[in-house]
């Protein structure tokens, strides 16, 4: 608990420092103001969007999206993960079709995912679950991979098949390594989320609020309070997420 409260605080004491910087560095002129504003301003900025409703859709919208990009993912991800770690033969021929696809960015795909799917919210949900789906997928196989012979071997000499070794062994033992790749895959979905709105438009996300404010002269204040917004969703997601796998894996340190 005091190592807990002292990352805390020492967390803390980073973003108040990081503000300060920015503070200073705005106020004295080694920045221009006009193109980023004093701290002050952006944190005034940020409370001001969260009294605007206008702002609260935008970004619920977005967290709509995100989020149910980010749980298609995991549908997919983990079942094809535990299928390609289960049978060597198809993590083989499976490979190399991953390892191309893996580093094509989501963005790049955006013209493609527009003529497929039409409709900005589908375009954008496609896109985080294309996105999030590696780190899910690669975790879940890098988890398999890492179960302790000699348990699978154990449980196999009991009369479990394949299934119930999986079910028994594989999968609670590389489930740590799967939340940890959810947590990965949530950050990156919110980045493409945001990315996908700037790009490929639609009615409402974040992204869309965020262009808003730099039409008829710009706010530059408004613009990095709504990137502050992004942060602080990614900031809460990862918390939680912390906090369930702290509760479900108590043996294992996470950070």
């Amino acid at each position: 608990m005091a190592d807990r409260a002292r990352r805390v605080l020492l967390g803390g004491a980073g973003v108040l420092l990081v503000l300060g910087v920015m503070e200073a560095a705005s106020r004295t002129g080694v920045v221009d103001a006009a193109s980023v504003p004093p701290a002050t301003e952006i944190l005034s900025g940020a409370v001001e969007m969260a009294a605007d409703g206008e702002f609260g859709g935008h970004l619920g919208a977005t967290v709509a999206a995100w989020l149910s990009g980010v749980l298609l993912a995991v549908v997919l991800a983990v079942p094809a993960g535990l299928l390609l770690g289960s049978v060597p033969v198809l993590d083989r021929a499976a490979l190399i079709v991953v390892e191309l696809l893996r580093p094509i960015p989501s963005v790049a795909l955006i013209p493609l995912a527009i003529l497929v799917f039409v409709e900005p919210g589908r375009v954008e949900r496609s896109l985080v679950c294309y996105a999030c789906l590696w780190p899910i997928l690669l975790n879940t196989l890098y988890g398999l991979r890492e179960v302790e012979p000699v348990a699978k071997e154990t449980l196999r000499s009991f009369g479990f098949g394949p299934l119930g070794v999986l079910l028994r062994v594989s999968l609670p033992s590389a489930a740590p390594l799967v939340l940890t790749g959810v947590r990965i895959a949530l950050a990156v979905g919110l980045v493409v989320a945001v990315s996908a709105e700037l790009r490929a438009g639609g009615e409402s996300g974040l992204g869309i609020y965020l262009l808003a404010t730099q039409s008829g002269g710009g706010r530059p204040d408004l613009m990095l309070a709504g990137a502050l917004w992004a942060g602080v969703l990614g900031l809460l997601a990862n918390g939680l997420l912390v906090a369930a796998e702290r509760r479900i894996f108590r043996w294992r340190a996470v950070r």
